[in-house]
């Protein structure tokens, strides 16, 4: 029998609930023909943008990266 903590149980139990109330996503099957699921592709990136559009996010919300090589 392994022991769980409390952060752990706690963890698993609000992931659990987080994905049931999760609503649930219409998923389109691909097309077979590869330039179909390329604008299919290319338009499903659209969509997203849009729908990121909608939404202000001001400059300190971006996460601070360096690039090194």
């Amino acid at each position: 029998m392994s022991k769980f903590t409390r952060r752990e149980l706690a963890a698993a139990l609000s992931t659990s609930a987080v994905l049931l109330a999760r609503p649930q996503v219409q998923t389109q099957p691909l097309p077979a023909n590869a330039d179909e699921e390329l604008k299919a592709s290319r338009a499903q990136i659209h969509d997203n943008a849009d729908q990121l559009d909608k939404f202000p996010l001001p400059m300190t919300a971006e996460p601070a990266t360096t690039f090194k090589p």
